[in-house]
């Protein structure tokens, strides 16, 4: 699960980098990109900090 979210931040982070480049940051794909990233870092930072107290 772990990897496969992974991967799914990196297309995003991708994809988000394209639109960035070529339109207005306040463009409304570019600002829906970016709550999809930052959904997927936050569950991502969940993962692990879960796994971090899980440990101890």
């Amino acid at each position: 699960m772990e990897k496969k979210l992974l991967k799914r931040i990196e297309v995003l982070r991708k994809r988000l980098n394209a639109f960035a480049f070529n339109r207005s940051l306040v463009d409304s794909e570019v600002v829906e990109v970016s709550q999809q990233l930052d959904q997927l870092l936050n569950q991502y930072q969940r993962i692990s900090t879960y796994k971090q107290l899980s440990f101890w």
